[in-house]
């Protein structure tokens, strides 16, 4: 039973990434992307490769793709490709056993305690309700923002602080899970405590990235929060 406040020893609101943090979105988009770039003749992309161009939008993340099969589209092309590529996405949600281990049990548990949840990913927001749908994890976030709700995403710090607002919370008693740097500097920005996932999509060393704390599997996070929590309080 979800309960009106969270215990003491736990923040008031946490907002979670997507990708690379509570699902492996990866195979799907290198499917998506591959698949969009086809009647270019362009070859698939490695998954490897793939993963390192998430985080930062569909934008971002074609251009990637573009740039390393050396090619270089008139604006125009690029916007049809990329209307392409965001409606196949939509159409290609990731299923529950693309979760990360631990991630329906974590957000469930969390909300059980009376935790606002929130969602800030830079994944269009279409997509993002799409899949969450079909992770069926639709009903567990108070608040939900893509990479293109608001005028800017991540790693801005609007994002978070227009979650944070609607959820009714405010930094101070709130953390942000994510796997890349656009969410730990995003938090930064904030001035909110932030968590980093080992296990993502981050271009750089994790540990290098400047969150409060990093943690190895989801199943760790309740603990780091109750961690984080009196750190801070200390």
């Amino acid at each position: 039973m979800m309960t009106d406040a969270p215990s003491a020893a736990l923040p008031r609101a946490v907002l979670f990434d997507l990708d690379g943090t509570l699902v492996d979105s990866a195979p799907g988009i290198a499917e998506v992307i591959n698949h969009v770039l086809v009647p270019l003749g362009c070859p698939p992309l490695a998954l490897a490769a793939v993963r390192e161009m998430i985080g930062d939008g569909a934008p971002r993340l074609l251009e990637r793709a573009l740039a390393a099969h050396a090619l270089a589209l008139p604006p125009a092309e690029e916007d049809i490709l990329l209307t392409r590529y965001l409606a196949l996405l939509e159409a290609s949600p990731p299923g529950p056993a693309c979760l990360f281990p631990g991630a329906t049990e974590v957000v469930s548990a969390l909300a059980a305690e009376g935790v606002a949840l929130g969602l800030c990913t830079n994944k269009p927001v279409a997509a993002t309700r799409s899949a969450l749908r079909a992770l069926r994890l639709d009903d567990r976030f108070g608040v939900v923002l893509g990479g293109d709700s608001l005028s800017r995403r991540k790693p801005d710090p609007e994002p978070l602080l227009a979650a944070l607002a609607e959820l009714g919370r405010t930094v101070e008693g709130a953390v942000m899970i994510g796997d890349s740097t656009a969410d730990i500097d995003a938090a930064r920005a904030a001035g909110m405590a932030s968590i980093a996932v080992r296990y993502g999509y981050s271009r750089k060393p994790v540990d290098g990235l400047g969150a409060d704390l990093v943690i190895d599997r989801l199943s760790d996070l309740a603990g780091a929060l109750r961690r984080l929590r009196f750190q801070r309080n200390r």
